[in-house]
């Protein structure tokens, strides 16, 4: 099971600050993939929003590596994002 963190939680950025306001993710073999809804309230971005494919550890750290999900993956993140409508709206304009 994925690990539930806080939502909305801050952000910082060099280019604005903000918070996650949706996040989907699944608990995978070898680490949590996560995509994540990104509101920037301050900054050069205020008004703007981005998002974020990141991982973390099962250890409950974030990873600075870049999200690389396999096959079996990609069931488990579109169970996730049944309950982030506005990031899976987003996500749906990449297919689109």
């Amino acid at each position: 099971m994925a690990t539930v963190r806080k939502v909305p939680r801050p952000f910082e950025m060099y280019w604005g600050s903000g918070e996650i306001v949706e996040e989907a993710a699944f608990e995978g073999e070898h680490h949590e993939p996560v995509i994540q809804l990104m509101e920037y309230t301050e900054g050069q971005a205020a008004g703007s929003f981005s998002v974020r494919f990141c991982t973390y550890g099962h250890n409950g750290r974030f990873s600075r590596s870049p999200l690389m999900v396999g096959e079996d993956d990609i069931a488990g993140l579109r169970e996730a994002l049944k309950s982030t409508p506005r990031l899976r709206t987003l996500l749906k304009k990449l297919v689109e």
